[in-house]
C-alpha cells in the first residue's frame, strides 16, 4: 500500500463555484481518490477555501460586509455544492484556521532563515480612495507594445506580451475608475533564480517519467527561462501577518504563498483531527509517498514553480544550501495534473457578463451524477472543451439513460420478474463466458488509464463494455425464454447479465458515486459501494471560530475487480436508475442564460 496525497486545487471563496471550476479540480481528482482507494492504496484527499487576498476584499466591500463574513458566507456555499457533487475530501477545511496561519508563518520563516527571501523596494499600485493595494490584473490600460486598449497589469491578450502595471498608458483600477498612484514600497521576495537549478533538476526528472502531461511539463520548463524574483508580501490588511513584520499592520503574505501551503497545513490538521497529530508525516516526509495536484491550467505555475521553490527554500536544497525546519523534508509533488479550460456554449466562463452556470444552480436541476458524466466523458482532460445544453442533453438520454440505465433496469426487471432473488446458474456457454472474461479484463484496461490520468478513455472503454452487455441481451434473447425447459438457461443469462451488471457498476462507481450506490442496491447488494462526504460542524483547533468541514469514511470501498453476485439476494421491480431530460430544456436554459 503506496502513500498517495490527492491535493486539490483550493476553490477561491469570493463567489459562488461554477462548472467550469469543478472541471479542472473536482471531478478530476475525485475521480482518481476514489479509484486509487479501490486499488488498495493510502490515499488523503485534502483542499479548502482560500479566502484571503485583494479580490475577497473588494467583493466584501462591494456587499458591504466585512471580508471574514464574505468568507463565511462562500465558504458554506462551496462546502455544500462540493458535497452535493459527492468530491471524496479527507479533509476540505479552510485558509482561515489558525492552524493554518501557524504552518504558513512556519514555512515563511525556514524559507527566509535559510536565505531564500530577500527585502527589495518596488513600485506597487495603491488605490488612492482606499489605500489599499491593487493586483496586476485589476489594473488596465493601453498596451505599450501593441497600442491595444484594453490591456492588464500582468499581461495583453492581444499581443500577448508580459507586462508591469507601470508599463500601461493611462493606467485605471477596474474598480472603480480612478488612476492608480505607484508608491514605492518594501516587500519580500522569493529568490526563485537561487532555487532555479533545484527547480530544473526537478523538472527533469518529471519529464524523464513519462507521467506528466506534455503541455503541463514543456508550460513549466519554459517558464524557467525567464526566472526572476517574486513578491511574496502584499500591502494589504487582510491576509497572514508577515513574521517579523507583525508591527506594520497593512503587510500581509501574498494569498498564493498562503494558499499553496493549505495541501500541508490541511494535512496536519486532518492528522490532528483523527487522534494522531504526526499522522500527516507519511504523506509528506516518507520519499516513497506520492503526491498529485490537480487543478486548471491557469493554475499551472504556482504548481509547478512557487509552491516546488516553497518546498525546496525550506527543505533548504537550493544554491545557498540550509536545512529543514520541525516539518522535516517535505516531498514534492509527483505529478502536477492540470486540465484545460471548459468554455460555455462556446463562450469563456465570466460571471460579471452572466455566462456562467453555477454549480449549485445546475444541480439544483439536474443529478450530480450526469454533470459528473458529462465532465468525465466531454470534459477539459488535455485540451480546451465545450459545455453545451444540447451536448449534455444528448449525452444523458443516450449513454446513461439509453445505455447504461436501460441495462440495469433490464436486467434487475427481467431478474425480478422471473425469479425475485439472484438465480442460481446453470452450465455457462460459450458466449456467457465471453461476456463475463470481456468485462473482469477491463478491470486492468480502465484502471491503469485511471491511474494515468487519461479519465475520458477510461470511461469511454466502460461505455464500450456496457454497449457490449447490451449486444448480449439482443443475442440471448431471455424474455423470450418462457418454457419451463428454458428455465435453466434464463437463470444462466440473467445469473450472467447480473455480474456483468456488478462488475460494471464498480468500474463506474469512481465516476457515478450516487448512482454506484443505487445501482448496487437495485442487484441485491447493500447499496454503499461509494462512500460519500459528509459535512461536519468543529471548532477551530486552536481557539478561532467554528466552521464546516468536508470529510468521510472511505474505507470500506470495494476492491477494484470482479465481486461475485450474491446468489439468492432478493431483487425488487426496479425504479429509473437516471432522469431523462426533455429537449425542451435546451431552449430554456439558453434562455435563462440570456436573461
Amino acid at each position: 500500500m503506496s502513500a498517495v496525497l490527492s491535493a486539490v486545487a483550493w476553490p477561491y471563496a469570493n463567489g459562488p463555484r461554477h462548472i467550469g471550476h469543478v472541471a479542472g479540480f473536482g471531478i478530476p481528482s475525485d475521480v482518481f481518490s476514489r479509484y486509487m482507494r479501490m486499488a488498495g492504496e493510502d490515499v488523503l484527499m485534502v483542499s479548502g477555501t482560500d479566502e484571503h487576498g485583494t479580490p475577497i476584499l473588494v467583493a466584501a466591500d462591494a456587499a458591504g460586509v466585512t471580508a471574514r463574513e464574505l468568507a463565511d458566507k462562500n465558504n458554506r456555499i462551496i462546502v455544500e455544492d462540493l458535497v452535493q457533487l459527492g468530491l471524496s475530501y479527507d479533509l476540505f477545511t479552510r485558509t482561515t484556521t489558525v492552524n493554518h496561519y501557524e504552518v504558513v508563518r512556519a514555512m515563511f520563516s525556514q524559507v527566509r532563515d535559510n536565505g531564500y527571501m530577500s527585502v527589495e523596494t518596488t513600485h506597487g499600485a495603491i488605490s488612492p480612495s482606499t489605500g489599499r493595494t491593487l493586483p496586476d490584473r485589476y489594473i488596465e490600460g493601453t498596451c505599450p507594445i501593441c497600442g491595444a486598449a484594453g490591456a492588464r497589469g500582468d499581461q495583453c491578450d492581444n499581443c500577448g506580451n508580459q507586462l508591469d502595471p507601470t508599463d500601461l498608458i493611462n493606467p485605471v483600477s477596474r474598480i472603480n475608475g480612478e488612476t492608480p498612484a505607484f508608491v514605492e514600497t518594501d516587500h519580500y521576495f522569493l529568490d526563485l533564480p537561487a532555487l532555479a537549478g533545484a527547480l530544473s533538476t526537478w523538472l527533469d526528472e518529471r519529464e524523464a517519467s513519462g507521467t506528466w502531461r506534455p503541455n503541463v511539463i514543456k508550460f513549466s520548463q519554459n517558464i524557467l527561462e525567464d526566472i526572476r524574483p517574486r513578491a511574496m508580501t502584499r500591502d494589504i490588511d487582510w491576509g497572514i501577518p508577515v513574521p517579523g513584520w507583525e508591527d506594520q499592520k497593512t503587510k500581509r503574505l501574498y494569498v498564493w504563498f498562503d494558499a499553496v501551503v493549505g495541501y500541508l497545513s490541511a494535512s496536519i490538521e486532518w492528522a490532528r483531527r483523527s487522534g494522531d497529530p504526526e499522522a500527516w508525516r507519511r504523506w509528506w516526509n516518507d520519499e516513497d509517498a506520492l503526491s498529485y495536484y490537480f487543478m486548471g491550467k491557469d493554475n499551472i505555475t504556482f504548481h509547478s514553480q512557487i509552491w516546488p521553490a516553497e518546498l525546496l527554500g525550506y527543505n533548504g536544497e537550493g544554491e545557498r544550501g540550509g536545512s529543514p525546519g520541525d516539518l522535516g523534508c517535505l516531498n514534492l509533488p509527483t505529478e502536477v495534473v492540470s486540465s484545460e479550460f471548459l468554455t460555455m456554449e462556446g463562450k469563456k466562463f465570466a460571471s460579471s457578463r452572466g455566462i456562467v452556470i453555477y454549480v449549485r444552480d445546475m444541480l439544483s436541476r439536474y443529478q450530480p451524477d450526469a454533470l459528473r458524466y458529462f465532465i468525465s466523458a466531454a470534459g477539459p482532460e488535455t485540451q480546451d472543451a465545450d459545455f453545451t445544453w444540447a451536448e449534455f442533453v444528448r449525452r444523458t438520454n443516450t449513454e446513461l439513460v439509453a445505455g447504461w440505465g436501460n441495462l440495469v433496469n433490464r436486467t434487475a426487471a427481467m431478474i425480478a420478474k422471473n425469479f425475485g432473488e439472484i438465480p442460481s446458474p446453470g452450465e455457462l456457454t460459450e458466449v456467457d463466458t465471453a461476456l463475463v472474461n470481456q468485462i473482469a479484463d477491463g478491470f486492468t484496461r480502465v484502471g491503469d488509464l485511471i491511474r494515468h490520468h487519461h479519465q475520458k478513455a477510461a470511461i469511454a472503454e466502460i461505455m464500450k463494455l456496457v454497449g457490449e452487455a447490451n449486444k448480449y441481451v439482443a443475442d440471448t434473447q431471455p424474455f423470450k425464454l418462457k418454457a419451463p425447459e428454458e428455465r435453466e438457461r434464463l437463470a444462466t443469462i440473467l445469473h450472467t447479465l447480473a455480474q456483468a451488471v456488478s462488475d460494471l457498476n464498480i468500474m463506474l462507481s469512481p465516476f457515478l458515486p450516487h448512482a454506484a450506490n443505487e445501482v448496487d442496491a437495485a442487484i441485491g447488494g447493500d447499496g454503499n459501494v461509494a462512500p460519500l462526504p459528509r459535512i461536519e460542524e468543529v471548532s477551530d483547533l486552536d481557539g478561532g471560530p467554528d466552521y464546516p468541514i468536508i470529510t468521510g469514511d472511505y474505507t470500506q470501498v470495494p476492491a477494484w475487480g470482479p465481486r461475485p453476485v450474491t446468489i439468492g439476494a432478493p431483487i425488487a421491480k426496479p425504479t429509473p436508475i437516471f432522469t431523462k431530460l426533455d429537449d425542451a430544456i435546451i431552449d430554456e436554459e439558453l434562455s435563462r442564460a440570456s436573461n
